[in-house]
């Protein structure tokens, strides 16, 4: 396959398993809810961000094992192949077992995040179990990282989706018929554990030399390089995990449990959104790494001219996204869930902007993480982490839930906005960023104008069948920011790309490379 029918296989295989996925999983907010509570609620999102904490033991092993894989897929040098995955395998067992350790040994500790410790029975055994899964999902799932870099994501993304639908509707039947919280945690355990060991047995098939014992050392250059980029993934493994897993944890301790139970709802949709959305980037970031590996000239040029249409489509997507969750957030929830698990307009608008700040990385950083540039801006998460954590509870004290996202956004755009591309174009294109962040105002600016003009027209709709308006907000978000987005950008080269792939796909013809012009394609 070209690397771009990969990339469409992969991407397809994603979008349907993700719009399945959503769908389930709003079917099983809903009976959570009526199951068991908002506390529960909470004290899933809290739990899963301190196990999440613990998991920074990874080092940022994956990505940097990940990016050594890529050359030698390329090169089929199965020999390399072969003693990466030898290591990878001894290093995330080496994870699961310290995971395990730092788990228990925080057991008495895990309190103390709590605002107030809530009335729910077994509070330590549900914690327990919380850190039962995290660790076996260590375990077996080294195989899947082979078969994403080799180009066939949709296979892992079969197996993902597989058991997590087998999963929701065995936790939904659990909690209708018993309301077991045990029950609920003790089927994702083992829903865990059985995917990884059925992507394990289908790696196995895929790459038979998995199951050889015998594998030669890698050379000295090979193993430098991995602790290098494992040193600077270290960096960035503390960014992200203070930026997306504290925000729980602060609303708890200064907030409220509460406050974190109807948090989760809104992030259930940003997070799904954010999932759909990147399967996109994820099912081209082999595609680029493979093209990353060509030193031709020529493959650097279609580098950058990949990342150029990647973001336009990057900032369409966001755009769009983010003018739809403006307008139908909130009578979203409000149909769904009910008029007691809504936020105010203020919290609303700072969730939509925080999300849409963090979507307009998206493409930089994926082509940064493709093309191993992350060690290059490695200190920039610390500087993250240190303003995201002094302005969220600064701003929580002052303001409530809506300070603690506030001060997320605050630190995106005082380090991860500009460091990233800048970074990307220096080490990668090796060129000013003056053009992207020329290309990031336009795309701002247009995102603005067709937020403002979605709200306005939605605004006229008069209020009184509840659903009924939601569906005529919901035909004004899909027309007006697509229909001002392509008014504006229909003479573009990522337009044209994009419409001409369309067509290709659509006609079942035969497509090309990410970046290649027409007839070309990846000997």
């Amino acid at each position: 396959m070209s690397r771009t029918e990969s990339s469409i296989k992969n991407l397809i295989t994603a979008f349907v398993g993700q719009f399945v996925g959503i769908a389930i999983s709003f079917i099983a907010r809903i009976v959570f809810l009526r199951s068991l509570n908002e506390e529960y609620l909470g004290l899933n999102g809290l739990f899963s961000n301190i196990l999440t904490i613990f998991s920074l033991v990874e080092l940022g092993i994956g990505p940097a094992m990940n990016f050594a894989l890529y050359k030698p897929l390329a090169e089929h040098d199965t020999e390399s192949v072969k003693s990466l995955m030898a290591l990878y395998r001894k290093a995330y067992i080496a994870i699961g077992c310290a995971i395990a350790v730092i788990g228990l040994a925080f057991t008495p500790w895990y309190t103390i995040l709590m605002d107030e410790v809530p009335n729910i029975p077994n509070l330590t055994l549900i914690y327990w179990l919380f850190a039962a899964n995290t660790v076996v999902s260590y375990f077996f799932s080294y195989k899947r990282a082979l078969i994403i870099c080799d180009e066939k994501r949709y296979i892992a993304t079969i197996y993902r989706y597989g058991f997590y639908i087998l999963l929701n509707v065995a936790q939904i039947i659990a909690l209708l018929l018993t309301r077991n919280y045990i029950l609920f945690l003790v089927l994702q355990v083992l829903f865990t554990l059985l995917e990884n060991v059925g992507i394990s047995h289908k790696a196995d098939k895929m790459y038979p030399y998995l199951r050889e014992k015998k594998a030669e050392p890698l050379p000295k250059e090979t193993v430098g390089g991995i602790k290098k980029n494992i040193g600077a993934m270290v960096f960035h493994k503390i960014g992200g995990m203070v930026v997306m897993s504290t925000d729980n944890l602060i609303l708890s301790r200064y907030v409220g449990l509460v406050a974190v139970g109807l948090y989760s709802n809104y992030f259930l949709i940003t997070d799904a959104l954010n999932k759909v959305i990147g399967q996109l980037f994820d099912s081209v970031i082999a595609s680029v790494g493979n093209l990353n590996a060509s030193e031709t000239a020529e493959d650097r040029i279609k580098l950058e001219r990949t990342f150029n249409r990647t973001f336009f489509a990057n900032a369409w997507i966001y755009g769009f996204c983010a003018c739809c969750l403006w307008v139908l957030f909130n009578p979203f929830i409000s149909l769904w869930l009910g008029d007691s698990l809504l936020f105010d307009d203020l919290t609303v608008l700072i969730v939509v902007i925080n999300f849409y700040l963090t979507g307009m990385r998206k493409a930089a950083s994926t082509f940064r993480s493709a093309t191993g540039a992350f060690y290059y801006d490695r200190y920039k998460p610390i500087a993250e982490s240190a303003i995201n954590i002094i302005a969220s509870i600064i701003l929580a004290k002052c303001m409530g839930t809506a300070g603690v996202f506030l001060g997320t956004i605050i630190s995106t755009v005082t380090t991860c906005i500009w460091v990233e591309p800048y970074v990307l174009y220096k080490h990668v294109f090796h060129k000013s960023a003056r053009r992207y962040a020329v290309m990031f105002l336009i795309y701002m600016s247009v995102t603005i104008m067709a937020c403002a003009l979605t709200s306005l027209l939605a605004g006229m709709i008069q209020a009184g069948n509840a659903f009924w308006a939601f569906v005529l907000k919901a035909i004004i978000c899909l027309t007006v920011p697509n229909l001002l987005f392509f008014a504006l950008s229909f003479r573009t080269d990522g337009f044209r790309y994009f419409t001409a792939l369309a067509v290709r796909v659509l006609r079942g013809r035969g497509v090309k490379t990410p970046s290649s012009d027409d007839g070309e394609k990846r000997q």
